[in-house]
């Protein structure tokens, strides 16, 4: 490695130990926004099982200790940073929706150039209960579960419960919404 951001790496690592350690949890926190790849979900989601689950010992060992305190750390900053990648879902239902639109003209946009095999406007009203449902929702009762946000994450939950319903009475509509808009401005 080159002498620039040394004095950064030896804030970070000092060991080769820790850089290795430093490196890997680079690396699952990038993959962690991954979220099309069923295998690296599964692997996640067992390592979550693993690092919180409810198992009663009378004594831990101390080195077990600090392995489970890591690998609780690494997994909670994997969670955090998926929900970074999907914060709109968790917020007022004014972002959500502007943040979902911007992604529908960049689907449907790549759809109608040609850069895409089918037509997102046919299944993104269903597409979207379905990541409230099977992604959003159980990812904020995980940062819930977890503690990691406090008594914010009520509202993390709230917010996306909520989206999710207002999405459920008016998301075909919306849905409609959007591609008039597109149409609208490519006809401009």
């Amino acid at each position: 490695m080159s002498e620039d951001y040394s004095a950064l790496r030896a804030c970070i690592y000092q060991t080769e130990s820790d850089l290795k350690r430093f490196r890997q949890l680079v690396v699952n926190t990038v993959m962690a926004t991954d979220i099309a790849d069923k295998e690296l979900q599964a692997l996640r989601k067992a390592r979550w099982e693993t690092a919180f689950s409810k198992v009663e010992s009378a004594t831990v060992p101390a080195d077990e200790d600090v392995e489970s305190e890591d690998r609780k750390a690494t997994i909670v900053i994997e969670h955090l940073i998926q929900a970074s990648d999907v914060s709109h879902t968790m917020q007022h239902w004014h972002i959500y929706k502007k943040w979902n639109e911007k992604f529908f003209m960049e689907c449907y946009g790549a759809y109608r150039e040609g850069r895409a095999d089918s037509d997102p406007s046919e299944t993104w009203y269903k597409g979207e209960i379905g990541f409230f449902d099977f992604y959003i929702i159980p990812l904020a009762r995980k940062l819930q579960n977890c503690g990691v946000f406090g008594v914010s994450s009520d509202e993390y939950l709230n917010y996306a419960t909520s989206n999710r319903e207002e999405w459920v009475r008016e998301g075909e509509s919306i849905v409609q919404q959007y591609l008039a808009e597109y149409n609208k401005r490519a006809a401009s």
